[in-house]
């Protein structure tokens, strides 16, 4: 079968490779009818997130036709139509059953303390091949993948293996409720959803950072408020509609490739606190810790982070959903204990949304394919993921089909 398969930072490659066959009792083989791009896919491919396994097939949204299953697999029947979940999950530990199933403690096979396992990713997270693919193998298929109905379409669909799950938990985790004002940083898929997941959660305003026009022309279509990082600086817009206060919510949506303004006076508030972190981290050497602790100045926090701090409101809550790496130890937790803020974060417990938004997107609530922008057939894979890298006007989403 064919698939998209990592070799190295920079290095990705449709290749053959052996169809996957069923190990576990409680495997599904599926056959993937689409299956899409995500932000967390470039960071393997940019080499921002380390820990790759050359071989592994990459991609964790999917939806598709079971073909296959395990003698464990009692919720299944070859010919159902199901959506993937992009983490993997037992579904009977102690955290799956208290939702978090990101967390589990049985997925991973680095073992409990090893944390999130999810499909095409590091070898921290186990790795487990990923789903862009023609066929995958679903480990836990008894729990994970959910029966999808026949009015829901591949389009909409997709969405919810991975980014409207993600979207939504992202403002659980900012603790969106009636009225608030929230702050969503980043306009791509994941941020689309964001805003929409807020004021489905209560928000009464939703005012988005990001600095590509198309995708601020989306977000505006969802009712937030567009704040370009390239032509003003987002805190201060932030400060000057919300009367000095700043806002009750902020959604990180962006990770750390958050991009920098390239100019005006939001790229001179950055250039200005990066050169001042850099001139503090130059002058502390570990031995002048006052406690004698040794310590170590890190990275710079990443713009969004930074961002996020500055423009919410004293007592106010941010949830963290953009991907950062293990090794990203920065974060300004001075200025933030100074506002007493609550700031939460982590991967998605996708099994745990995905019935509800599903029964959102089969009743009409929502048509979730609104954020696809474009749809590829394997062949032209690889420049599809050089264009949505590129991050190009008008490529918000990027669906695959596999289908030969």
């Amino acid at each position: 079968m064919k698939a998209v398969v990592w070799h190295g930072v920079g290095d990705i490659r449709l290749d053959d490779v052996p169809d996957p066959t069923i190990q576990d009792p409680t495997d599904a083989i599926v056959e993937i009818t689409a299956s899409a791009i995500c932000g967390t896919d470039l960071h393997f491919v940019r080499g921002t997130m380390a820990g790759m396994v050359e071989g592994t097939i990459l991609g964790h949204e999917a939806l598709g036709v079971v073909r296959e299953v395990g003698p464990g697999v009692r919720n299944l029947r070859t010919g159902d139509r199901v959506v993937v979940p992009s983490t993997v999950a037992c579904g009977t530990c102690s955290y799956c059953r208290a939702g978090y199933y990101a967390q589990c403690d049985n997925a991973n096979p680095n073992g409990p303390a090893a944390g999130t396992c999810f499909f095409g990713g590091p070898q921290t997270t186990g790795p487990v091949d990923g789903l862009q693919a023609q066929y995958a193998r679903i480990p836990f298929a008894n729990v994970g993948p959910v029966w999808l109905p026949e009015e829901v379409g591949d389009d909409a669909a997709i969405m919810l293996s991975d980014i409207y799950p993600t979207a939504w938990f992202g403002a659980r985790l900012a603790e969106v409720g009636d009225g608030d004002t929230v702050l969503v940083l980043g306009a791509g898929p994941v941020g689309q959803f964001a805003v929409t997941s807020a004021f489905q959660q209560g928000a009464g305003r939703v005012l988005v950072v990001d600095g590509i026009p198309s995708r601020l022309d989306q977000a505006r279509s969802r009712g937030a408020e567009a704040i370009d990082f390239n032509a003003e600086d987002p805190v201060a817009v932030v400060q000057e509609l919300t009367g000095g206060i700043g806002v009750d919510r902020v959604i990180d949506a962006v990770g750390v490739d958050a991009q920098r303004p390239k100019s005006g006076p939001a790229a001179e508030a950055a250039q200005e606190q990066a050169d001042q972190f850099e001139q503090e981290r130059s002058q502390v050497a570990p031995e002048q810790d006052p406690h004698g602790h040794t310590w170590v100045p890190g990275d710079a926090p990443s713009q969004s982070l930074q961002w996020a701090v500055q423009a919410v409101a004293k007592a106010g809550s941010i949830g963290i959903i953009g991907v950062y790496p293990p090794q990203m130890t920065s974060f300004p937790t001075g200025a933030a204990m100074n506002k007493n803020l609550t700031v939460k974060m982590g991967n998605c417990n996708h099994r745990r949304y995905i019935p509800h938004l599903l029964e959102l997107v089969r009743t009409g609530a929502i048509d979730p394919s609104t954020v696809l922008t474009q749809v590829d057939d394997m062949p032209s894979v690889l420049e599809a993921y050089e264009t949505f890298d590129q991050r190009q006007t008008g490529w918000t989403k990027v669906a695959l089909d596999p289908s030969p």
